[in-house]
Formats: structure tokens, sequence, C-alpha cells
């Protein structure tokens, strides 16, 4: 520029140098939580150490015991709690009084390459770059210590407790045991633990330092080396630079930096990660995730405005259609030259054993018999819990309902699909030896491996009998002609919202052969046309005396879990369908509580203990009573509905209990159990 348009001109000229004498010596401390006016620079530093690759640092400073700030009797329980009462060489407090407080240091910065001190002298400025920028703060590790000491008094004690008599060394016997290969993967989660971390900083050595004050006649020399010790131009050829190299060091040009993929665990799928592949790979890896999938949701997990054409194409690559909805490929999740993990079989052979559970059952809305007996059973249960859920007395069913908007909707893809079925099952024909039959939908599914000729007499006779009787309502056993020829079983219709139990399919629970045990049953229950069993009673006057309020939801959910813990072949497994459950629980001294804003669905029904013969009673029936009117009350209401009814008797204990057994609380409302709305 002329010297006429200079409209900022330079006011001083400083030569600035680089000394380099104090390069990898020079930390910055920083004090956070002491402002700078109570500096330390004035207290007694007892003792001083580093770690140099870690750049920790620990500073023990004196404290004043004779401030009139300092809380005597403090200070001796603490030093008592940390030493103990002996006095040995290691105690942490030399007078049995804490007398001393230590710093630890950590980074502030992990990169100080753009930080530098500065000191300036007769115009000239002389800059030494920072090793590192540490924050000390005060170290309260004493109370770990004491912890300790605490620990150890409490295991001297135990130990002095036991008998004192000398025993004689047992012979123990040892294990031994071998670690497996580490694989790559697994290492490197090992070595970015944090437990590996800690472990490797415990590993490097303190390094001790001599502590000199402000004011010390070492540190003005060490001072001296923050100056620039060589002045020529020579020695300073890092501040040197041409107009073009300055301005580049300015202004650096832009670097690519290659992205970093976080390290995660295998089975976890990252968003952000899938978003970067092509579409296809997006829809295999989402499929290989999911395993089960309906087309409407595949569409939600991928990017806005991606072609639903482009998707129907990929995904017709990697998943087959079962039900409306898209199952993942056998091959895709068994891939060419792999094995099974459980039973080592071939990856060809997985594919043959997968594709027959999905076309012989899931294809149909059937429910699915494991007849695979010949399968190793892991692998077997593999292939259903990847793409079905287990039913209590009704077998495996597809975990999703039919899809029938996509069916409707891409009428090409079904046929397309269909046809894709038919060449699998045509092969599977004849690798299995199978009829076309086998694969339709059948009304009365048999159970794997079984012929009714190969059945034992006295069971086949009794399976015939009861196919009579699912056949004719009105038939009559052999025993009932023979001896009971008055008595007749009265056949109730079934509800709308009911379903006969299928108790001829087989059973995931163990009973014999998969068949119930022969007897007299009625057409939609399978229990005795006397009521309940009595096993059924007890277990549901069990439930209801430790829960006192239930819905029959949960009930069959506890149900389920009774059944699971019996042992195979038990009495209790026959079919119990929603009704029979619902009239054992009223037989059983419990009521309907009708509460409001409640759906009048079966599963959310609430049913409560309503007379279990204890005094206790009438404070529950009250609080019943109180939830027929409102879904939803404070405290206060009920405590004084139970004043009202039940006089000045009534303690806080009393609430507090009949609370606790009947009801839960939410956003300091209380609601009877299971009516609480998430």
């Amino acid at each position: 520029l002329e010297p006429g348009e200079d409209d900022d001109p330079v006011v001083q000229e400083i030569d600035v140098y680089l000394a380099k004498s104090l390069v990898d010596k020079l930390y910055l401390f920083q004090y956070p939580v002491r402002p700078s006016s109570m500096s330390y620079d004035d207290a007694t530093h007892l003792s001083a150490k580093i770690k140099p690759k870690q750049q920790k640092v620990e500073l023990e400073v004196a404290l004043d015991t004779m401030s009139p700030n300092y809380c005597r009797s403090k200070g001796e329980q603490i030093a008592l709690n940390v030493d103990g009462t002996s006095f040995e060489d290691s105690s942490t407090y030399s007078i049995k009084m804490m007398d001393k407080q230590t710093f630890s240091s950590i980074q502030a910065t992990t990169n100080t390459s753009r930080y530098a001190a500065a000191i300036f002298r007769k115009g000239e400025l002389h800059l030494t770059p920072l090793q590192g920028i540490l924050q000390m703060r005060p170290s309260f590790s004493y109370l770990d210590k004491a912890d300790n000491k605490h620990r150890e008094r409490e295991a001297a004690n135990e130990a002095g407790d036991s008998s004192q008599d000398e025993a004689e060394d047992d012979v123990k016997q040892i294990t031994v045991r071998f670690s497996r290969p580490e694989s790559e993967q697994a290492r490197q989660r090992r070595v970015q633990s944090y437990e590996f971390l800690q472990k490797k900083q415990a590993e490097e050595p303190w390094v001790l330092l001599h502590y000199h004050g402000l004011k010390d006649s070492r540190s003005e020399h060490e001072r001296q080396y923050l100056y620039c010790q060589s002045m020529a131009g020579s020695d300073n050829t890092e501040l040197v630079k041409t107009p073009g190299e300055y301005l580049s060091m300015l202004m650096p040009p832009v670097s690519e930096e290659k992205a970093v993929m976080p390290m995660g665990p295998s089975n976890v799928l990252s968003m952000a990660q899938l978003r970067t592949l092509p579409l296809g790979d997006q829809v295999k890896t989402l499929m290989k995730n999911v395993k089960v999938m309906p087309f409407a949701n595949l569409m939600g997990l991928l990017a806005s405005g991606t072609d639903c054409t482009a998707v129907l194409r990929c995904i017709q690559q990697v998943a087959m259609l079962v039900q409306g909805n898209w199952v993942v490929k056998s091959d895709v999740l068994y891939p060419k030259n792999s094995c099974s993990p459980h039973s080592g079989v071939p990856s060809e052979v997985l594919c043959r054993g997968r594709d027959l559970v999905v076309s012989a059952d899931f294809r149909c809305p059937a429910s699915l018999t494991t007849f695979l007996l010949c399968w190793q059973r892991s692998d077997v249960k593999d292939f259903l819990e990847q793409m079905s859920a287990s039913r209590i007395n009704r077998g495996w069913e597809f975990l999703l309902p039919s899809d029938t908007d996509f069916i409707k909707k891409h009428p090409d893809v079904v046929q397309r699909q269909n046809m894709l079925w038919l060449g699998i099952q045509s092969k599977l024909e004849k690798v299995f030896n199978f009829k076309k039959e086998d694969f339709a939908a059948k009304k009365e599914p048999q159970p794997a491996g079984f012929e009714p000729g190969l059945l034992p007499p006295r069971l086949k006779a009794a399976r015939e009998n009861a196919a009579s009787l699912r056949k004719e309502p009105g038939a009559r056993l052999p025993s009932q002609q023979r001896g009971g020829a008055g008595v007749q079983v009265k056949q109730e219709p079934l509800s709308d919202s009911e379903e006969p139990m299928d108790t001829c399919s087989a059973l995931t629970n163990g009973s014999l052969n998969g068949y119930d045990s022969p007897g007299l049953s009625d057409g939609h229950n399978g229990q005795s046309a006397a009521g309940p069993s009595h096993d059924l009673q007890d277990f549901v006057s069990a439930t209801f005396r430790k829960h006192f309020v239930l819905t029959l939801s949960e009930v069959k959910r506890l149900f389920n879990l009774h059944l699971a813990s019996l042992p195979p072949g038990h009495r209790l497994f026959s079919s119990i369908s929603d009704r029979l459950l619902q009239d054992t629980i009223l037989l059983s001294n419990c009521k309907q509580i009708f509460v409001p804003t409640v759906t009048t669905a079966d599963e959310q029904k609430v049913f409560a203990l309503w007379d279990s013969g204890e005094t206790f009673d009438k404070y529950r029936q009250v609080v019943y009573e109180v939830f027929m009117k409102n879904y939803r009350v404070r405290r206060t209401v009920v405590q004084t509905r139970l004043g009202q009814e039940l006089g000045a008797n009534v303690t806080k204990a009393d609430v507090d209990r009949v609370l606790k057994e009947c009801c839960v609380s939410c956003g300091g409302m209380w609601y009877l159990k299971g009516t609480a709305q998430s």
C-alpha cells in the first residue's frame, strides 16, 4: 500500500525469540478451586512427584493447624480413621492430626502445541513452548485409606470370633484352566478398557522432585532459561519465514481427514454408519439384524425419500415373503463355508432345515409344531426364535400378524414370491422325501415323527375318542355308555372373543409325546365337566393371597411361569381358556373391580381378593369401592374414606399396608394395580 493509504499504521515493532532451554520441561499449573488472590506461593510444600509419560503430578502442601479456621477435632478424627491408633512409619499423618493436603493433577488439554509461556524484557518477547497444562485439584485418597482400614478392622474382628485352634493343612483341589486364544477384536476391546488403562498407568513409577519456592535462588536461576540463550538469527529459524510460508502457517490448506469409525460391539448397528452404505447393503444389514420385518417398518428405517421400487428390488434379493412380511433368506444368515456354532452342522444343511421350518408351517397361519426331532435342539431353537414366539398350549407362532395391506398393494411381488416358494418346496420334497400335501395347512396338525399306527394301543384309543368328541359334540365315551347312560355333558357356545384351545398340537413343555392325557373334557376348555381342577384353584388362591389385585393378563403371565416350573407330564398342562381362568378366579373369593376408564377387554379386567378370612379384608374392600368411582386418587382420599367407614382406629400403618397391597403410586397419585397408564 502507498504510505498515504495505510489506515492501520505500525506503532511498534517487537522482536520475538524462541527459547528452547526448557522446551520439554515447562509445565503450567492451574488451581481452579482457589482464586488468584489466595495462591499457594507462600504455603509450605512438603513433597512433589511426577509421572512424566502421563504428565501426572502430586504435591503435598502443609496445612496451618494453628489457624482459627482449622477444626482440630475434625482433623484428629480424620487422622484416626486413616492411620488408626498405632504409630507407624507408613502413617499418612505424623502428628495424629490432618496436617497436610495432597493435590493431584489432571490434564487441561492434550494438545499444547499452540501454547507457550511468554516473558517480555527490553522490547523483546521470549516464548517457551509448554510441555503440559495441568490443573491441580485436592485429592481425597485418604478417604479410600480410611475405608480400607475400616474393612481390615472388621475382617480382624471376624477372624477373632472364629475358633483359635490350630487346623491341619487341608488338601485342596486345584483346577487348572487354559485360556483360549484371544482374537484381535477381543484384544482391542481389552486394550481400550478402563481397567487396562488403569493398570498401565499404575505401572509407571513416580519420580521424586524437589520443590523450590517462588523467591528461592534456584528458582531465580531456572527462570533465566525462559530467555533465549542465543540471540543470533541463525538459531531462530523457526520464526524466520517468508511471507508465503507465514501465510500458509496462518491459513493452512484444508486436508481431508479420514473418518475413523468408532469401535463398537459387533451386534450393535449404528444408523449413522448404515446410511453411508449403498441401498442394497443397507437392506441386507437391516434384515440380517432384525430377521423379520414388515415392509413399512423397513421404509421407516431407511432415509426419507428412498424409492420404494428400488427397496422392493433390493429386499427380494435378501429376503422372502411370509404372510405379507419379509423374512431374511437362509443363505444370508448362514453363508457358504460356515457352520452352526452349536452343532457344527454345515451351512447347506442349516439352510435346508430353516427353509423347511418356514415352508411347512409359517407360510400357513397354523401354529408351528416342532417336527425336526432328528436335528440338534439348539439349532432348531435358533430357527424358531428368529421368527416366531412360543405360546402356552399352542406351540410356536409367527412373530408378526399377516400384512394384508402389502399383499393387496403389491400382488405382482406376492405372485413372484409364491413361485419362488414353490421352487424351494420342490427341492425340499426331493431332499426330505416329502409330498406336497405335507406343506399345506392342516386342520389338526400332527406332531412330528409320529404316525397314529405307531402309538401304543391305549393312547391310540384315547386319541380316537377325543377326536370323535370334537367331531360329534353329543357323542359319549365308552365308559359313559356303559356306566353313565343318563349323564349328558352340556355344550356351551363359545363367545366371539374366545377360540378353542388346540388340545392335540404338540406342547413345548415336554408332555408325553405331545398328547394330553385321555379323559373326559368339554369342547372349549379341555377341563373336566365338574369344573376347574383342584391344582388350578390352589394356584389362583395362592396367587391372589400374595398379590391381592391382578389383571387377567398378569394372572396368565404368572400361570405360564408356574407351568414352566412344573415337571413334564403334569396334569395342569391341559388346555385352559380365558373363560375357565376367570371362572376359577371368581370361585376363589375374588371379585371383578370395574375401574373407570379401564378398557373392557378380557386382558385388562381387574380382579381383587374380596374375602380372605382376615380382619384386614374390610380395609381392602373400602379401597376397592373407592376405585370403582375414580381410577386414581390421592392418599388423603383413601385415608379419609377409611376413617369414615371404619372409625378413628385407622392408623398410618394401616393406610400404608392397604396401599402397598392393592395399589401403585405414579406421579403423586395412587392407582389400583395394573391400571396405571404408562
